[in-house]
């Protein structure tokens, strides 16, 4: 059996065993270690110790030992040992704790609840005005923490029974959460795009600076469907009444933006602002987003020992998660390319005949799919590298395509039988509430986003301009 062989039944038997259930990391690891070691296998490097011992009449036992340390001695644990490292070193993973740790301290400090309040009275004239409120809420969380899971969860029980209690249609009423939880994928700072940054070695700051008009973009979308539907069918959203708002002038409601709205949105916007016009680095803006988000804590006095330590515990368990991913990831890589198999799956690529854009509806589809077994960072680390190597014969920008990637997988937690954010909100839902009802709120924002790429498509500019216009080409 030749090598490339080899690879593409390595590549076979990832995807056989981690759609039984394996945990996806370990699966990498153990996958390039066990082909590795066929790929590396050299016998004389094994046995040379082994033998000379043998000849110079060593005792029984020190023979076993280096029989032993010879079973070891394969280049594939020194490639695992050196990825590790290089993970661990590598300086643009190291702001995805500090901006997680912002996003926790954010989401446990009770800043959330208060921003929801203030923007629900803020827009109360609106055409769905909680609705609203729910999205722009939604979408600066999503800024700082930029995690789904927590964003839709923190969401679904603080928005999602305010507008079902203030009569709002069930599904319309869902949609926006999960729709609205997805964007922290795609707006900066994403730690979405810090991974895709550290797996295609794209600058992270052209990459934030890509993704800032067409995150803006999506949302907009969001916002102008909400409000022309609700326009359209005012029954799906009844206005709110005097008893349900309460009173308010100009002041007050100025008063409360000024104490929740506008210090969450100066904080995303300053460590933005920072890495974008190059006044840090993504790691030390992060680092001033996390003791910006404790400041904030410390300022609305929700800063608590079990609230840090939850904090803290989430932020190191979710890292440790990425890291693994990356280490077996790059080994897995690393072993499938020196077998032949990168080569073997380029060469059927480039074959083909097919066009730029083709290629890039043929990609988009194969993650689309891959969205709905496989989390965000496992697409991001293991399958997206398989497609950077093609980009260069096909002409296309690996950050152009990063930020269709990015917008690609907002609807892969969208989109049935696995949409992820569906069932992160019926989790914590009433319990009349129908998970077929989630997924019909989910549909038009599908549609949203397949309208956004194809209006990046068309319009390149949205991506390119602000990185062109910042850092030259």
């Amino acid at each position: 059996m030749s090598d490339p062989i080899v690879a593409l039944l390595m590549l076979g038997f990832f995807l056989f065993i981690i759609l039984l259930g394996f945990p996806i990391a370990f699966t990498l690891m153990a996958m390039a270690i066990m082909f590795g070691y066929y790929a590396y296998f050299d016998a004389d490097r094994m046995w040379r110790a082994y033998h000379k011992a043998v000849e110079s009449g060593a005792d029984q036992w020190t023979q076993w030992e280096l029989w032993i340390d010879g079973l070891f001695n394969n280049r594939v644990f020194d490639l695992f040992v050196n990825q590790t490292y290089s993970v661990m070193a590598n300086d643009v993973l190291t702001a995805v704790p500090l901006f997680l740790f912002m996003g926790y301290i954010v989401e446990r400090a009770n800043i959330v609840s208060r921003l929801f309040h203030t923007l629900n009275i803020a827009a109360r004239h609106v055409p769905g005005s909680m609705a609203v409120a729910a999205l722009i809420t939604c979408t600066l969380f999503a800024t700082a923490t930029g995690i789904v899971g927590a964003v839709v969860t923190l969401m679904g029980l603080l928005a999602f029974p305010a507008m079902l209690k203030a009569r709002y249609d069930t599904s319309l009423a869902a949609g926006v959460i999960c729709a609205g939880g997805c964007l922290g994928i795609l707006i900066p700072p994403s730690i979405m795009l810090i991974v895709y940054a550290a797996a295609s070695g794209v600058s992270i700051v052209k990459l934030y600076a890509g993704a800032l008009f067409p995150g803006l973009l999506l949302a907009g979308l969001y916002l102008i469907y909400v409000v022309s539907r609700t326009i359209l069918q005012p029954q799906l959203a009844p206005k709110p009444t005097r008893e349900e708002i309460g009173e308010h002038t100009v002041p007050q409601i100025m008063l409360l933006l000024l104490t929740s709205f506008f210090p969450l949105a100066f904080l995303i916007l300053a460590v933005l602002g920072s890495i974008l016009f190059g006044l840090a680095t993504p790691s030390e803006a992060a680092a001033i987003g996390a003791l910006g988000g404790l400041v904030l804590a410390a300022a609305y006095r929700a800063l608590t020992w079990q609230r840090l330590r939850e904090s803290v515990y989430l932020t190191v368990r979710t890292t440790a998660m990425v890291c693994w991913l990356f280490v077996g990831s790059w080994t897995f890589a690393s072993v499938f390319s020196y077998l032949g198999g990168e080569q073997v799956i380029s060469e059927f690529v480039t074959g083909l005949p097919i066009s730029p854009l083709m290629f890039l509806i043929l990609a988009q589809l194969i993650i689309f799919l891959l969205g709905w077994p496989l989390e965000w960072s496992e697409i991001i680390i293991i399958f997206v590298p398989i497609f950077l190597p093609l980009l260069p014969h096909f002409g296309i920008d690996p950050l152009f395509f990063g930020i269709l990637v990015a917008l690609n997988l907002q609807t892969s937690f969208l989109t049935p039988p696995m949409a992820m954010s569906a069932y992160y909100l019926k989790g914590i839902a009433p319990a009349h509430v129908q998970l077929t009802q989630i997924f019909r709120g989910s549909y038009p924002y599908i549609f949203l986003v397949l309208i956004a790429m194809i209006v990046l498509y068309n319009v390149p500019a949205i991506t390119t301009w602000l990185p062109e216009q910042i850092y030259g080409r």
